[in-house]
């Protein structure tokens, strides 16, 4: 029997109930499939893929229409996760409108269940009016990868009072504005168990400590598929890249040596038949 659709009121009761919330970024069907399948709480259409799949150096070349299609795959192979789309750079920076107009453009042609933007206070506005649209919002703090630039690279955030105030007071305006969870990214654990307690829309951390109300990482970090970037946050709970490139080195033998492909793959044609083209 089929797990019923997870949703973002059923993500509120788990952090009511103490129950952690289990996020992965995916970006393809058969990926989806099988984290789904597996009882993944939450489906994340992360912008990450720019760097795990596209090859750039950050997620800010990432556009609509990439994470359009990616979403639209994660979907089609979805039945009970919540499946949620990054905005990507300067999708919702403009002006309101046009963030409302673009989120509404995940659900409706990409069959995403809620979007996700990066900042604080300075995108409140923006929330709410997604909000009021009937699109549900997750934040993201901490380290925003959309802001690397203006950050300096990917260093960890809310090190110092000050720093730290900033991100609770953005993680209140993103709950007051109506965002049903937030990201915090590559922040002191002590900093995120604070937030944590003094909200009560769930955190999902990545670098953030073991007291938020859930954990995500980015898939390709979790099954060893990308290692241009190591991350100290990301746990490597499988070597794909080496059981990849094992069966790949024995299919060049196999086809060089003449052994592949068998009998057993090919498609044989009565000797009458092909004695008639001589």
């Amino acid at each position: 029997m089929a797990n019923s659709k997870v949703t973002t009121v059923k993500l509120k009761e788990m952090k009511e109930k103490g129950e952690k919330i289990t996020v992965l970024t995916c970006y393809d069907y058969s990926t989806a499939k099988v984290l789904d399948q597996s009882g993944i709480d939450v489906l994340l259409v992360g912008d990450s893929l720019g760097m795990v799949l596209l090859g750039y150096e950050s997620t800010i070349p990432v556009t609509m229409d990439d994470i359009l299609i990616h979403t639209r795959a994660v979907s089609r192979g979805t039945r009970s996760a919540l499946v949620i789309a990054d905005m990507p750079f300067m999708s919702y920076q403009i002006s309101v409108s046009e963030s409302v107009r673009n989120a509404g453009r995940f659900l409706q042609e990409a069959g995403a269940n809620a979007v996700k933007l990066e900042g604080g206070r300075e995108i409140s506005k923006t929330v709410e009016a997604i909000n009021a649209a009937g699109i549900p919002v997750m934040g993201h703090l901490g380290l925003t990868p959309q802001s690397i630039n203006k950050l300096g690279g990917f260093r960890v955030q809310g090190k110092d009072e000050a720093a730290a105030r900033i991100i609770l007071n953005n993680a209140l305006a993103l709950q007051d504005a109506g965002a049903f969870a937030i990201v915090l990214e590559c922040v002191p654990a002590p900093l995120a168990k604070m937030v944590t307690e003094r909200l009560d829309i769930p955190t999902i951390g990545i670098g953030a400590g073991v007291n938020c109300d859930g954990q995500v990482l980015v898939i390709h970090d979790l099954l060893g598929l990308y290692s241009d970037i190591t991350p100290k946050f990301a746990k490597q709970y499988a070597a794909l890249h080496l059981t990849i490139n094992e069966a790949v080195t024995k299919y060049k033998a196999e086809v060089k040596e003449g052994k592949f492909p068998g009998p057993e793959h090919s498609f044989g044609m009565d000797e009458k038949e092909i004695g008639k083209l001589y």
